[in-house]
């Protein structure tokens, strides 16, 4: 309903507000009143509260209701507001000059705007922008849509964590959920605690071929978009994927990593490597980021193609500089299939056309890019060098591209210059000296008399208008010649419209070959990005091979804010155990190997003096401390379940990283757990970095342990770090003097120094030293021999007793 008051009946206006938002009730209505997006009654309420507006009120005789809007020129910056605050914008235009309508000014719907579905350059984000949609049946079905380039995917999964992980993976802005996942509570709360983004509906009839939950999903992604686009947009053919043909970086490992989102501070690795000069090359370094590369031959190629760039320092910087200029041409491409490119938009198309044929002569075979200039021509022929932004402001095709366009133009210049004469020819006729010819919106043109030469107007003129000191009038023959004007113009902007439709018509026939071109452009712009970072940084080219080597390796995003220590490793597989105390740079050091390895395996040099690294085929890690109170899901909880999915999933070529394991309970669960996962990686023998705190495990009886710690020492001044990796365990936590460090006062340091003491000699009597002795015991290992023997040292080792004692 629209909210108001008054007994009457709707005024026109309101009435066509009415009829177009009942057409879209789930938008907010952006009616178009001269040079304001307008809303009426409960929905300018809605407006006004979202972006703090003053209310006014639209009137009438017999009706009154709120109203509140905001200037045409204006909008992006508001669309992008309201877009955020999770409104869904339908924008209703004035589709027809306000002298030429009869009554009412008619107005369409011309736009939906909603998160996932944008094409408008000045509302998209760089990134991609997918709209999700998920559905179920034989299986979870998932597929995604970027409407602004076209790209169409999914893939088919077998449970709810690989749906997790694939939607934090793509970071959809918009996500369509099937009715029986709407209508799933349980599964709703998840949804929404995981993915705060919009959520909408759309019919889920299957499209396509394949398994029927994911043929559901791409039949919403398409009736959406149909929606949204009013039927004219056509997506890329659709591509079915597997998630298993890449790296799998699970949502736990995105995050510990500070792959895209940083835990604390602005910094993370995209960020680091993100040089890129196009939008298509910062989306496709996502992608890759995204999608580590399992294979051999196709990460070589990519490293070939960078350590070109890094070779040659002076082509890298020309390449770069051109490309920095180029639209993006993957997006303009959609834009010209939905017709909705405008001058701005064929303009950016010419400069990116005019730049191509310089990077196709820099390199030559290797960029292939698609002969586009036929159409360069025709853009420059065509357009001004710098055209209106709309399409109604006119002026925008350049003289000498049609002749008839050319011959309207020099009438509609007679036209004009037949008013600038007259002003001239009735001076010198009437003897008036301030005597000018004037134009309004309202009248027209007119000739305008001061006050003081009222009395030398001749009988001819016809007043049309009196103000404070001057009178207009007008002419016949100027009625005439002001029609004729009117008429010409109306020609030329006729024409102007056509010519344009035509250009973009044609360039639109090249969609196909300007995204084929903004492919190629992108990856040159990843090599070329990933090469500047190399050398600014000082990476390497990595090896591939069985053992994971690493020489001086660093934090590619820690050593760009603070002076780092480089540090080894080399395993061929073993379970390499950690130890040394906090704020010695452990998990630090589990990072920098866990992104040193992702580096390779998208194809980039690496942040170390040397580098081979297995091909893993998942990074699994447990990394920080994290809870779901809200879910009834303790720190402790969260960390046993990231370590069970750890233990699921690893493979021998897996990469785990694992960070204090067991700290959320009492110390003896705690040694018993991690003991017991530890020996759980050394079966699986996958490669396994684990840093503790637990120094029993630096004892355990497994053939392929290898410990290493973190350099410390206390002196005279306190602890000191040295965020060195050695060989061998730690020979203390340190934990008091850390905690010494971090503020805690004095007296309660002491008092924890006192009390460490006490428990370390309750610790080394006999009943702990068995105990520990009997947590480091493999039993599955020993001979019978073996274990009489180990029975005598435990009774020795549990009385205090000389173990020689109980010999015989």
């Amino acid at each position: 309903m629209l909210k108001g008051e008054g007994p009457g009946p709707l005024p026109p206006l309101l009435q066509q507000y009415v009829e177009l938002r009942d057409r879209y009730p789930e938008y907010l209505l952006l009616f178009q009143v001269g040079d304001f997006y307008e809303c009426f009654g409960e929905d300018a309420e809605r407006l006004a509260r979202a972006l703090g507006l003053a209310l006014t009120h639209k009137t009438s005789k017999d009706f009154t209701t709120p109203m509140a809007g905001i200037p045409i020129r204006a909008f992006d910056a508001y669309a992008e507001r309201l877009l955020k605050l999770g409104f869904r914008l339908a924008v209703a235009d004035q589709v027809e000059p306000a002298e030429a309508a009869e009554g009412l000014v008619r107005r369409e719907v011309t736009q939906l705007l909603t998160p996932g579905t944008l094409v408008q350059e000045a509302l998209l984000p760089r990134e991609a922008n997918y709209l999700a949609a998920v559905a179920t049946g034989d299986g979870w079905g998932v597929a995604f849509l970027d409407v602004s380039t076209g790209e169409f995917k999914g893939t088919l999964l077998k449970g709810r964590s690989a749906l997790y992980d694939e939607l934090f993976r793509h970071r959809p802005a918009e996500v369509l959920l099937a009715p029986e996942l709407r209508d799933n509570p349980e599964f709703l709360e998840e949804f929404r605690k995981r993915f705060p983004v919009m959520l909408s509906e759309a019919p889920f009839e299957p499209e396509g071929e394949g398994p029927l939950a994911l043929r559901r999903a791409q039949g919403a992604l398409l009736a959406y978009a149909a929606r949204t686009q009013g039927g004219g947009f056509t997506p890329r053919p659709f591509c079915s994927y597997d998630p298993g043909a890449f790296m799998h970086l699970p949502e736990a490992t995105l995050r510990a990593l500070e792959v895209f989102e940083p835990l604390r501070g602005q910094d993370t690795l995209f960020g680091v490597l993100d040089e890129t000069r196009t939008a298509p090359g910062r989306r496709l370094l996502q992608s890759w980021l995204r999608h580590p590369l399992l294979d051999r031959g196709p990460l070589e190629a990519r490293l070939v193609r960078v350590e070109r760039f890094v070779r040659e320092g002076a082509l890298r910087e020309e390449v770069r500089r051109r490309l920095f200029r180029l639209a993006d041409l993957e997006r303009l491409a959609t834009r010209l299939e939905l017709g909705r490119a405008g001058p701005k938009d064929l303009a950016a198309l010419r400069r990116s056309l005019e730049i191509l044929p310089g990077i196709g002569a820099l390199l030559g075979e290797e960029a292939a890019l698609p002969d586009l200039s036929a159409l360069r021509d025709e853009l420059r022929a065509a357009l001004v060098d710098e055209p209106p932004l709309k399409l109604s402001e006119g002026g925008l095709i350049r003289e000498g591209y049609d002749p008839h366009l050319d011959a309207l133009r020099g009438a509609q210049r007679e036209g004009v210059a037949y008013f600038l004469e007259l002003e001239e020819r009735e001076r010198a006729r009437t003897g008036i000296p301030t005597l000018k010819v004037g134009y309004n919106a309202v009248f027209g043109y007119h000739l305008e008399v001061t006050r003081p030469y009222y009395e030398r107007v001749p009988p001819e003129y016809r007043p049309v208008q009196t103000l404070k000191d001057r009178q207009r009038y007008t002419l016949p023959e100027m009625r005439e010649r002001e029609r004729e004007l009117y008429r010409l113009e109306a020609q030329v902007r006729r024409r102007e419209e056509e010519l344009f439709l035509q250009v973009r018509e044609r360039a639109r026939g090249e969609a196909e070959a300007l995204r084929e071109a903004a492919r190629i452009l992108a990856e040159l712009d990843v090599y070329a990005a990933l090469a500047e970072v190399a050398v600014r940084q000082g990476y390497v080219r990595p090896r591939f091979g069985e053992r994971l080597l690493i020489r001086a390796g660093r934090h590619p995003v820690v050593e760009r804010k603070t002076p780092f220590v480089p540090n080894d490793l080399e395993t061929g597989g073993e379970l390499v155990l950690v130890t040394g105390p906090n704020m010695a740079g452990k998990s630090t050091f589990l990072r920098q190997t866990a992104l040193i390895a992702l580096l390779a395996q998208i194809g980039s040099f690496v942040p170390a003096e040397e580098a081979e690294l297995p091909l893993f085929d998942r990074i699994l890690t447990r990394i920080g401390a994290a809870d779901d109170l809200a879910g009834g899901r303790s720190t402790f909880m969260v960390e046993m379940e990231e370590v069970a999915l750890i233990l699921k999933e690893a493979t021998e070529q897996s990469l785990v990283l694992l960070d204090e394991v067991g700290r959320g309970t009492s110390s003896l669960d705690g040694v018993a757990i991690a003991t017991a996962v530890a020996e759980a990686l050394h079966e699986r023998r996958c490669y396994a970095l684990f840093a503790t705190h637990y120094f029993e495990l630096t004892a355990l009886p497994l053939p392929r342990l290898k410990n290493l710690h973190v350099a410390a020492k206390e002196e005279a001044g306190g602890l000191t770090f040295y965020h060195q990796v050695l060989p061998g365990p730690a020979s203390k936590s340190y934990g008091v003097e850390v905690a010494r460090l971090a503020g805690l006062p004095k007296e309660v340091v002491e008092r924890a120094r006192a009390l460490l003491q006490a428990m370390a000699a309750r610790r080394e009597g006999p009943g702990e030293a068995a105990l520990e002795r009997l947590l480091t015991l493999d039993p599955d290992r020993l001979t019978p021999l073996e274990a009489l023997r180990l029975l005598h040292e435990l009774k020795a080792l549990a009385l205090g007793l000389p173990l020689d004692t109980m010999k015989g």
